[in-house]
C-alpha cells in the first residue's frame, strides 16, 4: 500500500537518514543530478540536527507498506502570484519503475490543491536526464509548459530544464477518468 503523511516518528526519520543520507555515491543523487550538487554524507545526529527539512508540512514522506522510501516537496516559486512548484525523490531504488512516484505525485496533487485552495496550477521541474520524472509527469496530464535547452551542465554533457504543470480543471478531469 501506498500513502503519504508526515515524517514524524524516530524509525521514519532514521530511515530517510539511511536511505538518502548515510552513504556516497548513492544511486537517487544521480537523477536529483544537476539540480543538487551539494549532496553530502551526513552522520545520523548529523542529519537531525542539520538536514531539518522533512519537518516541514510541506514535505511529507512517501511510505510502501508502512516504510519511507521518499518524500514529496513543495514550495513557492512566487507566493505573491501564486506560483507553486512541486517536487519528488524516492530514496528507496527498489522501488523505482513500481509506479510508487506516480501514486505519490498523484496524491501530492490532490492535496495540494486541497491545501492551497487559491491556486489554480501546480508546476514540477525537472531535467531531459531524467526521463522517468518527465514520462510521470505526462501521465498524471501534467503540460510541457517550457524546455529550456542546455542550461543544466551535469558530469560534462548539457541538459535541458524541462517545466510541467497541470491546471486545477485539468487535474479535476484527469482524476475523474480513473
Amino acid at each position: 500500500m501506498i500513502e503519504i503523511k508526515p515524517v514524524t516518528q524516530e524509525k521514519d526519520i532514521y530511515r530517510l537518514w539511511e536511505i538518502g543520507f548515510s552513504r556516497e555515491n548513492m544511486e537517487w543523487t544521480k537523477w536529483n543530478g544537476p539540480y543538487f550538487d551539494d549532496y553530502k554524507v551526513y552522520t545520523y545526529e548529523q542529519f537531525k540536527k542539520e538536514m531539518t527539512f522533512y519537518r516541514s508540512s510541506n514535505n511529507w514522506g512517501i511510505f510502501v507498506d508502512n516504510q519511507l522510501v521518499g518524500m514529496l516537496f513543495r514550495y513557492w516559486e512566487c507566493e505573491k502570484t501564486r506560483w507553486l512548484e512541486i517536487g519528488i525523490v524516492i530514496y528507496d531504488e527498489n522501488c523505482w519503475d513500481k509506479k510508487v512516484g506516480r501514486v505519490a505525485l498523484s496524491l501530492w496533487i490532490d492535496k495540494t490543491f486541497v491545501d492551497f485552495t487559491q491556486i489554480e496550477h501546480i508546476g514540477l521541474t525537472t531535467w531531459s536526464g531524467n526521463i522517468r520524472m518527465m514520462r510521470v509527469s505526462e501521465r498524471l496530464g501534467m503540460k510541457q509548459e517550457a524546455c529550456i535547452r542546455k542550461v543544466r551542465y551535469w558530469e560534462g554533457v548539457y541538459y535541458d530544464s524541462v517545466k510541467y504543470g497541470i491546471l486545477r480543471e485539468e487535474w479535476e478531469n484527469h482524476r475523474a477518468q480513473y
